[in-house]
């Protein structure tokens, strides 16, 4: 059957291929309401498929009511059912798309910050966590758990935290979150409305700028340098108070200043003057390669700070695990507003996570990990350093830290169709100043991250990038 085209080659199983070929046939008006399909053994004969693949195919069809079965006689058209302008690239749309994942994975290096080595992640450790937790666990580890997260994982995290970050807590201040961004979303719930206000550091993740923005607050901007937000430029105490500042103090996202003493506690002052909290977002700080990490700033005034933390990029974003530490009087409104986001997190990757924690596997992980992510900025560095050392103005900003570098390349400015050109180039890069709240002053400066980026690949991406900005 010459109209039907089957691929064995291609990543999509025969029976939606078939479904899906079928499907646009009818909807086309190739074939006419009341017409009468090939029969299932003489359809698989001539494709030469299992007929379990036909048969499978017709019925999908006729449970989404495109055909109609006739006792004794077989399948017809169903009536009513045509689409004006389907065309037959419908179908080769669903292939190309597969087909165009493939080939960018492969011939595409991307550079995209905040994403480990996935390839390290411990699949055999956790996955035997996971069967052990799933066979010895109690059966109210199968019902509905309680909003704030499991007792074992909130007191596993309260003393890590403590031991290797110095956050001041008990497991009473803690709620298990599905990752940061839930994190982030049940802070805005809980802490803004339309009309109020947050200081935020600028640049910040474009992410975090839609959440706070979608319940309608108003973003107060504050400058960031080399050394995070910029204090003394905090707005007045005599203005509308904010309902929080946003910062991210350990290691700024995206241009990687480190937040000094003198800073965080006029951060701390300007707090308690204008009576509002500050909200931590400590994202990738365990990964710091010239010192031991950074110390909270949670720790300095706990009755002050909300401290976001996740597994995401320590272990894998595929966990979605996070966590919130909360000053005590806002526990049990964000204990709420977590149930009725979505009950609970999972509780078996809670119990699972806590034993990962408990025996010592996790630290083992990061510092098996650290070693690799170090050499791995060490070869960007160097690699950036060696190709671009004779162009004037190029800068590599950040401390070493975290899973990604700026770069400033004066006098170049990163427009939609100079990243299209990187792009076609094969490397995927991203502008600093797409996560500007004010516009213009970081046009030049890119996000590379390495995390997830072989040395070699890491190598040829330095030379494609150079191949388009050395015009």
């Amino acid at each position: 059957m010459a109209w039907l085209t089957i691929d064995r080659e291609k990543p999509i199983p025969l029976i939606r291929q078939l479904f899906t070929e079928l499907r646009a046939n009818i909807l086309r008006g190739d074939w006419q309401a009341g017409q009468k399909l090939p029969s299932t053994r003489k359809l698989a004969e001539e494709l030469k498929i299992s007929r379990n693949v036909a048969v499978d195919a017709y019925e999908q069809l006729y449970a989404e009511g495109y055909i109609e079965s006739r006792q004794g006689s077989g399948y017809y058209v169903s009536a009513g059912i045509y689409l004006e302008q389907h065309a037959r690239h419908g179908t080769d749309a669903i292939l190309s798309i597969s087909e165009a994942s493939t080939d960018s994975t492969t011939s595409t290096i991307d550079f995209r910050s905040g994403v480990p080595a996935l390839e390290l992640f411990p699949r055999t450790t956790w996955g035997k966590i996971v069967q052990r937790v799933c066979q010895d666990a109690p059966l109210s580890a199968f019902g509905y758990g309680r909003p704030e997260g499991r007792l074992e994982l909130r007191q596993v995290i309260c003393r890590y935290l403590y031991r290797t970050r110095g956050v001041q807590c008990r497991p009473e201040q803690i709620v298990i979150t599905s990752g940061a961004t839930q994190a982030l979303t049940l802070i805005a719930k809980v802490l803004l409305t339309k009309g109020s206000s947050v200081v935020i550091e600028d640049p910040i993740t474009q992410d975090i700028q839609t959440i706070f923005k979608a319940t309608g607050a108003v973003l107060q901007p504050v400058p960031t340098d080399d050394l995070g937000l910029v204090t003394e430029q905090l707005p007045g105490t005599e203005a509308h108070p904010p309902s929080f500042v946003f910062v991210t103090p350990s290691h700024q996202f995206p241009l990687g200043g480190t937040l000094p003493i003198q800073r965080r506690l006029q951060l701390i002052r300007y707090a308690r003057e204008t009576d509002c909290y500050i909200v931590e977002d400590d994202y990738d700080s365990e990964f710091r390669y010239d010192s031991a990490p950074i110390s909270s700033l949670q720790g300095l005034a706990e009755e002050r700070v909300i401290y976001i933390g996740s597994f995401s990029k320590i272990l894998s974003p595929g966990l979605r695990l996070g966590y919130l530490v909360l000053p005590t009087e806002l526990v049990e409104r964000y204990q709420n507003a977590k149930w009725f986001s979505d009950l609970h997190t999972s509780t078996l990757d809670q119990l699972s996570l806590a034993t990962f924690i408990e025996e010592g596997h996790l630290e083992k992980y990061i510092n098996r990990v650290k070693k690799l992510y170090r050499k791995r900025r060490q070869t960007l560095v160097h690699a950036l350093e060696r190709t671009f050392s004779e162009t004037r103005g190029f800068r590599i900003l950040g401390a070493s830290a975290g899973l990604h570098i700026v770069v400033s390349f004066a006098g170049i400015h990163f427009t939609p169709e100079l990243l299209e050109k990187l792009s076609d180039a094969g490397v995927r890069v991203y502008p600093v100043e797409e996560h500007a709240i004010c516009p213009g002053r970081h046009t030049d400066k890119l996000i590379i991250g390495y995390g997830n980026v072989s040395e070699e690949k890491i190598e040829e991406g330095v030379k494609r990038l150079y191949s388009v900005l050395s015009f």
